[in-house]
């Protein structure tokens, strides 16, 4: 029997484990199927490490399918952003009384657009994820590492802050294995072909069966 990806926990045995799409209640995050996060203190409580997550500023967190994020995540959205041209950074606005007239306009604080994760990509322990970062399908993020730009595909970065230490493929693979996706084939597709998702033998995966 395979995983049913409507279930909070993929594993009823291991409570630390949950699909991310089945606990999240804010519009503005969106998770593929089978992404998990894991967490013995409350895997259930991912939508707390999304900060600085306001719904008047538009910004989204878009997780793709298969993604692996390991416990301490931290995904900084664009709130967190003071605006930097006046003389000071101090947001007078939020402390109340008669200093709430100071608020910025949201033209006035710098945005970085939506935050995306692609598929299949692996996050260790305790990784920041900054605003408007955009990590691409099969990357790899080393624990404690703080990501404020870009991350090209199946990369390992690691870091604070991170950066590209190697390619995981070469070139020629890398480009097949972003235009195969596999994460969009059917459940059934996956496992007929999961001893060469799961292979070391990379050219076993150039051996698809329908």
């Amino acid at each position: 029997m395979m995983p049913n990806p409507n279930s909070i926990y993929p594993n009823e045995n291991i409570k630390e484990i949950v699909y991310i799409k089945n606990v999240i209640t804010r519009p503005n995050i969106i998770v593929g199927e089978y992404t998990y996060y894991d967490d013995i203190n409350g895997a259930e409580n991912f939508e707390e490490h999304v900060t600085h997550h306001y719904e008047f500023i538009g910004d989204k967190l878009i997780i793709g399918k298969f993604c692996a994020i390991a416990k301490g995540i931290e995904f900084v959205m664009n709130g967190a952003n003071h605006r930097m041209n006046s003389v000071t950074t101090y947001p007078f606005n939020i402390m109340g009384g008669d200093w709430e007239q100071f608020a910025p306009s949201i033209n006035e604080t710098p945005f970085k657009g939506d935050t995306i994760v692609g598929n299949d990509v692996w996050i260790g322990q305790n990784v920041t994820v900054m605003p408007g970062v955009h990590i691409s399908d099969g990357a790899i993020i080393g624990a404690n590492s703080v990501v404020a730009k870009n991350i090209p595909p199946y990369s390992i970065a690691v870091g604070n802050p991170c950066r590209v230490v190697r390619m995981r493929f070469d070139e020629e693979l890398t480009a097949y294995l972003l235009e195969l996706k596999w994460w969009d084939w059917s459940a059934d597709k996956i496992f007929k072909n999961m001893s060469a998702l799961c292979s070391g033998d990379l050219q076993k995966i150039r051996n698809i069966i329908d």
